[in-house]
């Protein structure tokens, strides 16, 4: 209801207000309500053609959907449906049309999530303020062996923590077996250390205690969820192979789907065009980041070698309520990142797992989404990917990288 109420109070205003174009151009600080009275900041640009460029360290997002009328103001985020609906709050500063402050909400209908925000204008703010600066002990950069949710068997998962610390500034990432956390970046004051990402669909904030080699921290994303996480230092300290975690039940010997496209026109692995070709068949979802980012990495693979015997399809797995709202964030997907290749509707009003597996009941279950199933010219599945670490986790994207071009020649040559 009051995301309803917003949208209604938007367009109102937007019909009748004097239209405005821009935002002031420099830096904007935001932060997003989390649990526990925590805030998740997150830095961006507005640039000269009053676009917006979101930063979390060297990750940089564009964000060109930008509606400003009156005091109001919505900016939509590329790719995924939410979008920040708001108000500026303060008069305007320097002789700009603009005040330089906005309050308003984040917003994802499909999910019926509405989340208070605020942005502020300013030059050289930083993404955590602290009042007090406290001496920092100790250096937190290398490999750490995670566990989330360490006292709750059945929502316990591990991970690896990746930092880089250069004086108080801390980047990295925690890699799991169903993808990475993106790119974060924050500071340490004394013993405690923060890290934030906003990429357009998660707003993440980690918190944590640095006691020698050892964390204890909370994990924050939105205002929906908080667990506990603990990690120790370990250099060797390695996750299970992606390629290991899901595979074919002992009773099947191939994949099978036929799944509709936008058209209404069905499409099955045994389609002409899948015959006597390498195939990667691609489990994701349009609201999932590790999800935009394989796309995206699939994308550029194909302009840098195109390939007639390669097919790719992907089977998208959407929450939108409806159909044609789950075809429409396809279609979004599609359009933004330019995809060539067709990805079918696989489920919508849910992305549950288990519900997912029952549409692909061959595999022992989907982990994650990502997931990739690679079929060589024979039909047979040679290989399943679970997840996608990807560019935020380094050599592990590098050694990805290299990995799927030499198994890739390796099918084709066959």
């Amino acid at each position: 209801m009051k995301n309803a109420v917003l949208f209604i109070l938007f367009i109102c205003l937007f019909s009748c207000a004097p239209e405005l174009s821009t935002l002031n151009e420099g830096e904007w600080r935001g932060t997003i309500d989390a649990q526990d009275g925590e805030k998740i900041p997150f830095l961006f640009e507005v640039n000269l053609d009053g676009n917006i460029v979101m930063r979390n360290a060297s990750e940089r997002i564009l964000v060109d959907e930008i509606t400003v009328y009156g005091d109001s103001i919505k900016i939509q985020m590329p790719v995924y449906e939410g979008y920040f609906l708001g108000r500026f709050s303060a008069g305007p500063t320097g002789g700009s049309k603009k005040g330089n402050v906005i309050t308003g909400d984040f917003i994802k209908s499909s999910l019926g999530r509405v989340v208070p925000f605020t942005m502020s204008y300013g030059e050289n703010q930083a993404r955590f303020e602290y009042i007090k600066k406290v001496p920092l002990e100790g250096d937190v950069t290398g490999r750490w062996e995670t566990v989330f949710s360490p006292d709750k068997d059945g929502d316990r998962y591990d991970a690896i923590g990746i930092f880089e610390q250069e004086g108080s500034k801390v980047k990295g990432t925690f890699r799991t077996t169903t993808g990475d956390y993106r790119f974060l970046e924050g500071s340490r004051n004394g013993n405690t250390l923060r890290l934030s990402t906003f990429d357009g669909a998660h707003a993440f904030l980690f918190t944590a205690t640095v006691k020698g080699d050892s964390l204890e921290g909370v994990f924050y994303s939105g205002d929906h969820w908080r667990e506990p996480f603990r990690a120790k230092r370990n250099s060797t300290y390695e996750l299970p192979d992606a390629n290991d975690l899901t595979f074919l039940k002992d009773d099947y010997d191939g994949i099978s789907f036929t799944f509709p496209d936008a058209t209404g026109k069905t499409v099955s692995l045994a389609d002409e065009r899948f015959k006597d070709k390498v195939v990667i068949v691609q489990i994701l979802g349009g609201w999932c980041p590790n999800c935009l980012e394989e796309t995206k990495f699939l994308v550029d693979y194909l302009k840098e070698y195109p390939n007639d015997n390669l097919e790719i399809v992907g089977l998208a797995f959407e929450y939108a309520p409806t159909q044609e709202k789950a075809f429409a964030s396809i279609q979004r997907l599609k359009d933004r990142l330019e995809v060539p290749y067709p990805i079918l509707l696989a489920q919508y009003g849910t992305e549950d797992k288990k519900l997912a597996n029952e549409k692909l009941p061959m595999l022992n279950h989907v982990l994650s989404y990502p997931t990739s199933i690679y079929i060589d010219k024979k039909a047979t599945v040679r290989r399943i990917h679970t997840g996608f670490n990807g560019k935020a986790t380094g050599e592990k994207f590098v050694e990805f990288q290299k990995d799927f071009k030499t198994f890739l020649n390796e099918l084709m040559a066959e």
